[in-house]
C-alpha cells in the first residue's frame, strides 16, 4: 500500500467547504477547536455557480455577530436587501403579508454564493486549513478514529486524521452512507421550477408568490439590474427548447390580472430546470461521525428554508462539539440528532404546505382548484393565518 504524501492530524475533519461546513470551521476556530475542511469543487467554481438566498434573521445574526466581518464591513447588511414581507397573488391580484407589523422580524435577499465569499474570507484571513479541488475523498473508522483520505489536485494521496468527521457534503453526500441503521424519508414531488436569470430592472420591491391557473411563479430579484425568476414546470423540461420570448410570455401570463401588473422583461442569461425533492435521513450521528445540512435532509425551495437549515445545524452542532472537546461531555453528541431534527421536521411542514398550497398537482380538479383559492383567501384576510407563514417564513427560535 503506497503512503501518503501527507497525513494531518487535526480535531475536526469536515468534508464539504460550501457555507455550513466554512460556518462550523469558522465557529469552532472561535473556541480553539482546530479543523481542516475538504472539498472536491474549485474555489471559483463554487464562486461563480449561482444560488438564490433568502436569509432569516438568525442567519444574518450568525454571519454578523460572530467576527465573519471586520468590524462596520458586514456585507450581508450593506449589500443586501432587506425584506419585511413578501406578496401572494392570485386571482389576479396581490396582497402584502408585512412581516414586520406580524412577528417583528424581516428577512434578507442575499444569495448563497456571496455568504460562501464572506466565509471563505473569513477562514483565509483566520488561518484555515481549507483544502479544495480534491477527488476520491473516503471516509472510514468513523466509529472510533476517523480517516479521511484524500487525492489532490496534481494526483498525490493524503489523508487527515481527527477525532471527529462532519459530513457537510450536500446532497450527494459521500458520508451519509457511514450513518449506520438509518432511516430515510422521501417526497418526491410531481413537478420542478424553470429558474431564469435575467437583465432587467426590478419587478417588485419584495418577493411574489404566485398562484395562477398555469401554475406556480416566483418573482425574486438579485441586483439593481439582473433579477431571478422560476415558474412550476415539469421535472423533464428542457430549457433548451424555451426562447426568451416564450419564457417571457409564460411569466407575464402567470402574474397577469385585472390591475395590469407586468414584469420588466429584459434577455435571459441563464436558465435551468430545479427538480423538488424532500428529504430526512435520521439519525444524523453515528460514532465520531455527525452530518449537517443537505447531508441529511432537503427541502422545496418554496419556503426559503435550505441554506437557513443548513446553518442552524451548524449552530448546534458547534455548541455540541464544544461540549465534548472542551469539556469532555460526550453525552452531548447522542442529543445533536433530536436537536436538530426538531427544527428540521417544523421546515418540512412548512414547505410542503407552502409548496402545495401555491402549486398546481397533476390532475388537480375544479373542486382542488377553488379549495386552494380558498386556502390563500382566508390566509390573506385573518392576521393569525398570515402571522403562522411570517412566523415560519423568519423562522423559529433555536
Amino acid at each position: 500500500m503506497t503512503s501518503p504524501a501527507s497525513t494531518t492530524r487535526t480535531q475536526v475533519a469536515i468534508v464539504g467547504g460550501g457555507p455550513a461546513g466554512l460556518l462550523l470551521s469558522h465557529l469552532l476556530h472561535r473556541v480553539g477547536i482546530d479543523s481542516v475542511v475538504v472539498d472536491h469543487r474549485s474555489v471559483d467554481e463554487i464562486e461563480t455557480t449561482h444560488r438564490a438566498g433568502i436569509l432569516e434573521p438568525d442567519s444574518v445574526r450568525l454571519l454578523t455577530d460572530t467576527g465573519v466581518y471586520a468590524a462596520g464591513q458586514e456585507r450581508v447588511l450593506t449589500e443586501g436587501d432587506r425584506h419585511g414581507g413578501i406578496y401572494l397573488r392570485f386571482g389576479g391580484e396581490s396582497h402584502h403579508l408585512d412581516f414586520e407589523d406580524l412577528v417583528g422580524a424581516s428577512v434578507w435577499l442575499y444569495p448563497q454564493t456571496e455568504v460562501f465569499v464572506d466565509l471563505h474570507r473569513a477562514r483565509v484571513r483566520d488561518g484555515g486549513d481549507l483544502r479544495y479541488g480534491i477527488s476520491q475523498t473516503a471516509v472510514s473508522d468513523v466509529e472510533t478514529a476517523p480517516r479521511v483520505a484524500y487525492v489532490d489536485a496534481d494526483g498525490a494521496q493524503h489523508e487527515v486524521l481527527a477525532d471527529m468527521v462532519v459530513g457537510a457534503d450536500g446532497s450527494r453526500s459521500v458520508c451519509r452512507d457511514l450513518v449506520v441503521g438509518n432511516e430515510r424519508f422521501f417526497r418526491e414531488y410531481p413537478f420542478a421550477w424553470f429558474g431564469i436569470l435575467c437583465e432587467a430592472p426590478k419587478s417588485s420591491s419584495e418577493l411574489i408568490y404566485a398562484r395562477s391557473d398555469r401554475g406556480f411563479a416566483l418573482i425574486s430579484q438579485r441586483t439593481e439590474s439582473v433579477q431571478r425568476m422560476y415558474f412550476q414546470c415539469d421535472p423533464q423540461e428542457d430549457p433548451g427548447a424555451w426562447s426568451d420570448d416564450r419564457i417571457w410570455s409564460e411569466l407575464q401570463h402567470r402574474l397577469a390580472g385585472a390591475d395590469g401588473y407586468r414584469l420588466q422583461e429584459g434577455p435571459v442569461i441563464e436558465k435551468s430546470v430545479l427538480p423538488f425533492r424532500s428529504f430526512v435521513q435520521t439519525p444524523m450521528q453515528h460514532g465520531r461521525l455527525v452530518l449537517a445540512g443537505d447531508a441529511a435532509h432537503t427541502v422545496p425551495p418554496t419556503g426559503a428554508k435550505g441554506l437557513n437549515l443548513a446553518l442552524q445545524d451548524v449552530k448546534v452542532l458547534a455548541e455540541v462539539i464544544e461540549q465534548v472537546m472542551v469539556e469532555g461531555d460526550d453525552a452531548a453528541l447522542a442529543g445533536y440528532t433530536d436537536r436538530a431534527l426538531a427544527r428540521v421536521w417544523k421546515a418540512q411542514h412548512f414547505s410542503y404546505w407552502m409548496t402545495t398550497m401555491l402549486h398546481r398537482g397533476d390532475g388537480s380538479s375544479e373542486f382542488d382548484e377553488r379549495r386552494q383559492l380558498g386556502e390563500l383567501a382566508s390566509l390573506v384576510s385573518s392576521r393569525a393565518g398570515a402571522t403562522y407563514l411570517a412566523e415560519g417564513y423568519t423562522g423559529w427560535p433555536q
